[in-house]
């Protein structure tokens, strides 16, 4: 997910810098322009999860709901990942390249 990411953000991030946007600044706009794909697809996938999810204890449901569980917690991880750590992580490599 990590590897894939990057090659759409640390480009997107590039261009920004090519515009004259700099420091948190740059950060806060390239996370913005990833906000909403990122939330409406995993509000979608994780709205259609919520049923199978609750379904715990019903029978025929035992493989389904731990399922679910699993991918709500993915989706909930990935979408940290890509609003938080990826930004900051690209903060840390441009500051390191910069001294």
């Amino acid at each position: 997910m990590l590897h894939v990411t990057e090659y759409y953000w640390f480009p997107r991030y590039e261009d920004l810098r090519k515009e004259g946007i700099n420091g948190f600044e740059l950060i806060k706009k390239g996370a913005l322009d990833r906000l909403n794909p990122i939330l409406m697809t995993a509000f979608t996938t994780g709205l259609a999860l919520i049923p199978l999810a609750l379904k715990g204890g019903e029978p025929g449901s035992e493989i389904q709901s731990p399922m679910a569980v699993v991918i709500l917690g993915g989706l909930l991880s990935a979408t940290i990942l890509n609003l938080v750590v990826i930004p900051c992580v690209y903060q840390l490599i441009t500051k390191k390249d910069a001294v």
